[in-house]
């Protein structure tokens, strides 16, 4: 099964694909560990083309991440399942806070090494403005609408954790 795992930054990509790849026994790729090495450098295009190319190229896989110039259109072409985490703005802001206060100064597991979490008031704006603009919407409703027969939609904490129980159904 190949799944793509698309959202708002804080609304549970990261840790919804870790938990996927455990229940199906699958390899996961967390974008932001191909766009970041050690320390938070960004690594070169084309080695972190090379790197999802490769991945991609597995039976099986999740991916999860925005990132259109990592092959989006293709990862989507390919999922079996794309899943649209959508949280509302104050969830998402939530969420990162909590992450924040819980990986202060750490490194989570979906980052690269070496790349402690920390917060900024950019990336605040991005949360709450710059990546839910009305361009990065219509990409979301144009995917939601282009495969709608593969296309799980999530849009609060209730519905996450439903899909996280019929997740554990379907894999026991």
């Amino acid at each position: 099964m190949k799944i793509a795992i698309l959202g708002y930054s804080g609304s549970g990509k990261s840790t919804l694909a870790a938990y996927l790849g455990k229940q199906y026994h699958t390899s996961c790729l967390h974008l932001d560990q191909i766009q970041f090495t050690a320390n938070w450098q960004t690594r070169s295009d084309a080695a972190a083309k090379a790197m999802v190319t490769n991945f991609m190229k597995k039976s099986d896989w999740i991916i999860e991440g925005n990132y259109t110039r990592y092959f989006q259109a293709e990862r989507l072409k390919q999922a079996d399942q794309i899943i649209l985490l959508l949280f509302p703005r104050h969830a998402s802001l939530w969420r990162v806070f909590k992450r924040t206060l819980r990986y202060y100064h750490k490194t989570r597991p979906d980052m690269a090494e070496n790349s402690p979490e920390h917060f900024s008031w950019d990336f605040f704006w991005w949360i709450i403005w710059e990546g839910r603009s009305k361009s990065v919407k219509k990409h979301y409703q144009e995917i939601g609408t282009q495969y709608s027969q593969k296309v799980v939609v999530i849009q609060n904490q209730r519905q996450l954790a439903e899909f996280y129980k019929l997740a554990s159904q379907r894999s026991n």
